[in-house]
């Protein structure tokens, strides 16, 4: 990194929002509330690098607005809170549509024959530069913080898995030595979903975190901010794991 970029990060992280955003962060992302002054003050500074670095485009006629940019740049500032970063380093644009959007993709049958169809989506994370999200799912997501769904923190988590090399499921640890631990933790957890599933069994964890190794990363991210006590009490080697990643313990609120 140029020794002028690091340095504007630093200048910036220094830098409280507003007054006027900082309302809005406290209307609309309840979450921030549960955060401790000191959380509270590190967050605004990750949002204003956040702000400065990435672009938001409006889709399908959204204007992009103040208030949307603040409270996409609030949640998913919340996943670099007490980590080593380097703010989404593959992400350039956030793509904002104003309800759910139909996207193309392809689905597999019983035989595994692909076809190519359409479906409805609140957000997806390319691999290469942009987060698409709907801004009805992205308000209805941070209102509600005991739902266990929410559409940044989990597009936004695909992006810290995909900055890794490991392989899908397993973005960059803190140290090597946790790598172990993590396959071991993760796999178990996603094997027993799938299991819990083919029998018709009540999940914690969303059935879609069993699509693939992916997306259970992103499912359980949701729960860990979300519903950290249940994810603690049902999954406790899961939650540590996470917890060792995030470095946060949102579980101790």
């Amino acid at each position: 990194m140029f020794a002028s970029k690091k340095k504007r990060r630093r200048e910036l992280m220094k830098k409280a929002l507003s007054a006027e955003l900082l309302e809005i962060v406290r209307e609309n992302v309840p979450y921030f509330a549960k955060l401790t002054r000191e959380d509270q003050s590190e967050l605004q500074g990750l949002m204003q690098v956040f702000l400065d670095e990435k672009r938001f485009e409006g889709c399908g006629g959204l204007e992009i607005t103040d208030e949307i940019r603040v409270t996409i740049a609030a949640q998913a500032c919340v996943l670099l809170l007490h980590r080593e970063t380097d703010f989404y380093p593959k992400l350039r644009s956030i793509l904002v549509y104003p309800h759910a959007y139909v996207a193309k993709g392809l689905h597999a049958d019983d035989e595994l024959i692909m076809t190519e169809g359409s479906e409805a989506r609140l957000g997806e994370s390319w691999r290469h530069g942009s987060i698409v999200l709907s801004w009805d799912d992205v308000r209805r997501g941070a209102f509600d913080v005991r739902d266990g769904q929410n559409v940044v923190f989990h597009e936004f988590a695909h992006q810290l898995d995909e900055e890794s090399s490991a392989g899908p499921g397993a973005p960059t640890l803190p140290k090597r030595s946790m790598y172990l631990a993590w396959a071991r933790v993760l796999g178990d957890e996603y094997n027993a979903l799938l299991d819990a599933l083919d029998h018709h069994l009540p999940t914690l964890i969303d059935p879609y975190g069993a699509t693939n190794p992916a997306e259970f990363f992103a499912v359980v991210s949701e729960l860990f901010f979300e519903r950290p006590h249940e994810l603690k009490d049902r999954h406790p080697e899961l939650y540590e794991q996470l917890r060792g990643f995030y470095q946060q313990d949102p579980a101790r609120s």
